[in-house]
């Protein structure tokens, strides 16, 4: 069956007290938006569409830098969900199959919820996603007979009877495409809030003869994000849930309320995380490795066997090989680190291949930047960097190649090569106490006067 995604992103957020718009805040490293697309990936949708409003210019570029394919369309004015989902009607003009509505600043429904709403769909024309509140609270209440939804009623237009109902809406919904956006027509404004809700398209299809039913989910993937305490509060959920799932999957967390996951955050059985480790977005660590305490990691590569840390930060485009060693205060960006390579200590390693069991002194710094371009270090497999060795890219440090602590390499070293860079020592006998008497003498003076 043909699916489309509409996911609602329009809304200001006023309550987050930010200038950004609210569905770009972080939740698990990325955007919030980015949970309702990526979970509804599982449906494979032949089309995407995201409603913006507010910040829709911003909105605009993290969709598309996430797909490509994703349509951009534009809600002039806040007039409510059903008037919010009808600016998809041009966009998916034609396209057959069901919309999934989602939105934007509830980033925990998960994929199996929205396979099961579309199974639904086999014998409803309508599906409503609900779920059962421990506290009702404002939500809209979902009234059935049975298993068909009759209606649902938002909490300012309900009766004392409906608001003790505790089947509440969470907004999101299934319907074929040609017959959604019908009922979102005939829609109007007479309400409390004067606003065209989308929750009164299951009263108009019930109207028409048609079935409309209810998947039920946990409250907990219903939860929506409109202040910086909630978003603090799904984040303290999400970490608990990533984190249990590690330990269960075979992952030593040392102190695993002091880790901290990104969403796509992949670790293998038997790894071991040590405390105040932070994942930022697109981090894989593959069985058996180690990342030490107080290490950031994103968009790496840790293969099995590798440790990393303590104190190391791991930035986009970092490749670990098997068994490297990258050690206290070393900074590794945009470079393939080959097997059993050691970076151990207070170096950095950008834009770089670094060969296999090369080592690399205390110190060593890759001077890839130009103030204009970036340029790559070659370092050949075997070689030895000495400690404090400036590597000036573009150069090459050939195999099995030695560097003479405090050099400064401009130039490519040979294969097997001893290179050094630095200027002859000089020693003057007795002058460094003239000149620390003289420099005391002076301070002296100067204190004096």
């Amino acid at each position: 069956m043909n699916v489309s995604l509409v996911i609602l992103a329009a809304g200001q957020g006023t309550r987050m007290g930010s200038d950004l718009p609210k569905v770009l805040h972080r939740l698990a490293g990325v955007p919030l938006i980015l949970h309702a697309m990526r979970a509804g990936r599982i449906l494979e949708p032949a089309r995407v569409v995201v409603v913006t409003g507010h910040g829709g210019a911003q909105v605009a570029q993290v969709v598309a830098d996430e797909d490509e394919t994703a349509l951009i369309v534009t809600q002039e004015e806040q007039l409510g969900t059903a008037h919010a989902v009808a600016q998809a009607r041009a966009a998916l003009e034609g396209q057959a199959g069901d919309v999934v509505v989602l939105y934007g600043d509830t980033p925990f429904i998960s994929p199996a919820t929205l396979e099961a709403m579309l199974a639904a769909r086999a014998t409803h024309d309508l599906v409503v996603l609900g779920f059962e509140a421990d506290d009702p609270g404002r939500y809209g209440r979902l009234v059935v007979q049975g298993e068909t939804l009759e209606r649902i009623v938002e909490f300012k237009d309900a009766t004392e009877e409906e608001r003790a109902i505790r089947l509440c809406n969470s907004g999101v919904l299934c319907a074929d495409r040609a017959l959604l956006f019908d009922l979102i027509a005939k829609v109007g404004s007479d309400n409390a809030s004067g606003e065209y809700y989308l929750t009164d398209i299951a009263a108009l299809a019930r109207a028409r003869g048609l079935s409309a039913g209810v998947v039920r989910c946990d409250e907990a993937e219903t939860l929506g994000i409109n202040t910086r305490t909630e978003l603090a509060r799904a984040e303290a959920a999400f970490q608990t849930r990533a984190r249990a799932e590690a330990l269960d999957n075979g992952v030593t967390l040392i102190a695993p309320d002091t880790v901290f996951f990104a969403q796509d955050t992949v670790i293998g059985r038997d790894a071991v995380v040590e405390p105040y480790v932070v994942f930022g977005p697109g981090v894989t660590v593959e069985s058996g490795a180690t990342i030490r305490a107080f290490s950031h990691l994103e968009g790496a590569h840790v293969s099995r066997g590798a440790i990393v840390g303590p104190y190391a930060r791991l930035r986009p485009g970092a490749e670990l090989a098997e068994d490297v060693r990258i050690g206290n205060f070393v900074e590794v960006k945009a470079a393939q680190i080959d097997e059993g390579a050691k970076v151990n200590h207070l170096a950095y390693v950008g834009d770089a291949h670094v060969g296999a069991r090369a080592n690399l002194g205390a110190g060593t710094v890759t001077c890839n930047y130009d103030g204009v371009f970036k340029h790559h270090t070659e370092i050949g497999e075997g070689a030895f960097i000495g400690s404090s060795t400036m590597l000036v890219a573009p150069v090459r440090v050939g195999a099995g190649a030695v560097t003479g602590s405090g050099s400064v390499i401009t130039q490519d070293v040979d294969d097997d090569a001893l290179a050094l860079g630095r200027a002859r020592q000089e020693t003057k006998p007795g002058l460094g106490k003239r000149l620390m008497d003289r420099l005391r003498v002076a301070k002296a003076a100067r204190v004096k006067g």
